[in-house]
C-alpha cells in the first residue's frame, strides 16, 4: 500500500456483520451536521450520535440520517462521552469524526484497504485544516479497531493514545498505520470569530483544568502552549515556557515524534513573533528532521521559505520548491515559490508560479495580483492588467476595499 504507511508495531474477530462505525458527539451542530452526516454514507454501517445538550435541530438531522441517537449529560469532559460513544459501537472498527469534519471520498478505498490488514491495530489520519492560518495538515489517531482496551482519555484534546500505546506493549503483534493522503476535512477554522473566540476560552479553561490534575502531560502542555502563542491577546512567554515543559517530559520514542513535531513547530512560530529568527531556524528545522508525514511539516518548510526570504533567497526558493513537491495541490506553495522566484528576478518561472496557484485557487486575489506585477516587468501590458483588474474584482468581492482601492489608482495611472 503505497500510501499506507506503517507507524510501528488481534483479538479474535467479530461475529459482527458491521464492519464500521462513525461515532460523533455533538451539541448545536445543525449547521455543520447534514454535509458530515452525507459523506459518511459510502464507509459507514451505522452511525453513533451522542448529544450533549443541543437545542437547534441537530438530533432531528441525525435522524434524519438514521444515526441511533443517544444523550449525555456534559460533564466538561470529552474523554467521558467518546468512550460512551464507542460502548455504542457494534462494528469491528470504529471510526471517529467531528460533525465539522467531512469524510474525503478519495479516502474511502483506502480505509477499506486499512481494514483489511489483520495485523492493523489503529490508523493515524491525515486531516486537511481547511481555512488554517498554520498547518494546513495534522495527522490524528481516529480509525482503530473496537476493542475493550481502547478507550479515550484527556479531558479536552481526547485521545486514544495511550490506551493504544499500552496495548502494543502486551500485545506487540499490533500495528498502528499512517494514512498519509487527506482522509478528513476540518472547517472549524472557518467559524466566526465570535464563534473561534469561544472556542479558545472553553478550551483554556478545559486544559488547564487538564494539567491541575496531570501538570506533566506533554501533550497537554503542547496544545495548552499553542493555544497562547496562537492568540494574540495571551502571555505568549508562558506560553513558550508551557512547550518547553512539554518538549523536556516527552520521552525518546518514535511514538511522541507527533507530539515532539507540533512542539518544536510551536515553538518556531513564538520565536518566529518575537523575531528570534534563528531559534525560529532551529526549531522548524527539527520539525523536518523528524520521522513523520512529509504532509504534517509542510508549514515548518513554508515558515522556513519565509524567514530565508529575508536572508538568503536561493534557501528561500528550496524550501518553497519543496513545499511545491510534498503538495503539488496547495495554492499557497506556489504562490510562496513565486514570491521567492520573483524576488531573485526569474520572472518566466515566477509566471508559472503564480499561474499554478490560480490555477488551483481561481479566487487567489494576491496571487492575480503579483501575476499582474511580473507580466507586467516582462513587458505583457495587456496580460497585466487583466490580472490587476481580476484582482481588484476578487479583493472587493472579499472585502478587502482598501487593497482594491490601490490597485485601482495604481492601474489608472498606468492607463
Amino acid at each position: 500500500m503505497s500510501r499506507i504507511k506503517t507507524a510501528k508495531k488481534g483479538f479474535s474477530k467479530s461475529p459482527s456483520p458491521i464492519l464500521l462505525s462513525a461515532c460523533l458527539i455533538v451539541k448545536n451542530e445543525e449547521q455543520h451536521l447534514p454535509k458530515c452526516l452525507e459523506s459518511l454514507r459510502s464507509l459507514a454501517d451505522e452511525i453513533i450520535v451522542v448529544d450533549t445538550g443541543s437545542s437547534d435541530r441537530t438530533v432531528a438531522i441525525a435522524k434524519k440520517y438514521r444515526a441511533r441517537v443517544f444523550h449525555f449529560a456534559w460533564r466538561d469532559d470529552f474523554s467521558q462521552v467518546r468512550n460512551y460513544a464507542i460502548t455504542q459501537a457494534k462494528g469491528k472498527w470504529i471510526l471517529v469524526i467531528d460533525a465539522d469534519e467531512v469524510l474525503e471520498q478519495s479516502a474511502i478505498a483506502i480505509l477499506q484497504e486499512v481494514m483489511e490488514r489483520e495485523d492493523c491495530l489503529a490508523a493515524n489520519l491525515l486531516r486537511s485544516e481547511i481555512g488554517a492560518k498554520q498547518a494546513p495538515y495534522s495527522l490524528i489517531l481516529r480509525l482503530f479497531r473496537n476493542h475493550p482496551e481502547i478507550t479515550f482519555t484527556g479531558i479536552y484534546h481526547e485521545s486514544i493514545d495511550q490506551s493504544v500505546a499500552a496495548l502494543q506493549v502486551k500485545e506487540p503483534h499490533w500495528r498502528v498505520l499512517n494514512v498519509e493522503v487527506p482522509v478528513l476535512l476540518h472547517y472549524g477554522y472557518m467559524d466566526s470569530a465570535i464563534q473561534l473566540r469561544h472556542k479558545y476560552e472553553f478550551a483554556q479553561r478545559l486544559m488547564h483544568k487538564h494539567l491541575e490534575v496531570f501538570p506533566e502531560d506533554s501533550y497537554m502542555l503542547n496544545k495548552l502552549g499553542a493555544l497562547y502563542i496562537n492568540n494574540p491577546d495571551s502571555d505568549r512567554d508562558f506560553g513558550i515556557s508551557l512547550l518547553q515543559k512539554g518538549l523536556s517530559l516527552i520521552d525518546d520514542t518514535d511514538q511522541q515524534n507527533l507530539t515532539r513535531c507540533e512542539i518544536y513547530y510551536h515553538l518556531g512560530l513564538a520565536y518566529q513573533q518575537n523575531e528570534d529568527w534563528e531559534s525560529a531556524k532551529n526549531a522548524y528545522k527539527h520539525v523536518i528532521e523528524l520521522d513523520v508525514p512529509n504532509l504534517v511539516k509542510l508549514s515548518a518548510y513554508v515558515n522556513l521559505g519565509n524567514i530565508y526570504q529575508e536572508l538568503n533567497q536561493q534557501e528561500a526558493i528550496t524550501y518553497f520548491e519543496k513545499v511545491t513537491q510534498i503538495a503539488p495541490n496547495f495554492a499557497q506553495g506556489h504562490f510562496n515559490y513565486g514570491i521567492a522566484l520573483k524576488t531573485s528576478g526569474c520572472f518566466t518561472e515566477a509566471i508559472a508560479a503564480y499561474q499554478k496557484a490560480i490555477s488551483l485557487e481561481p479566487d487567489y486575489a494576491d496571487a492575480h495580483q503579483n501575476l499582474g506585477v511580473v507580466l507586467m516587468k516582462v513587458g505583457y501590458f495587456p496580460e497585466a492588467i487583466a490580472s490587476f483588474t481580476k484582482a481588484i474584482q476578487l479583493h472587493e468581492h472579499q472585502q478587502n476595499y482598501e487593497t482594491a482601492e490601490i490597485l485601482r489608482s495604481a492601474l489608472q495611472e498606468f492607463q
